[in-house]
């Protein structure tokens, strides 16, 4: 199973590595990931394997959720099938 994980928020040093340590903590594998930088605005849309994941998805939600409060970033996860039937005509 996938899920996509967003990451929405003001630029710093250390944001992919920060989001990639918790999913390696977790025991997810990053498979994509894309990322911008808007003039000060940081974006990134990551995709990552949790067949084989460590934890719950709820307990890797909640590790993602803090770590974006932490740092003042808006940091989402949803299941790939949940994401695509949202994006589906």
């Amino acid at each position: 199973m996938r899920a996509v994980i967003t990451v929405i928020g003001k630029d710093m040093v250390g944001i992919l590595a920060g989001v990639s340590g918790i999913c390696a903590e977790s025991g997810a594998n990053v498979t994509d990931v894309t990322q911008s930088v808007l003039q000060d605005l940081f974006a990134m849309i990551m995709m990552v394997e949790i067949s084989d994941s460590k934890t719950t998805f709820h307990d890797f939600r909640e590790k993602l959720t803090q770590y974006g409060e932490d740092k003042g970033l808006s940091v989402h996860i949803m299941h790939d099938d949940i994401f695509n039937s949202m994006h589906r005509i």
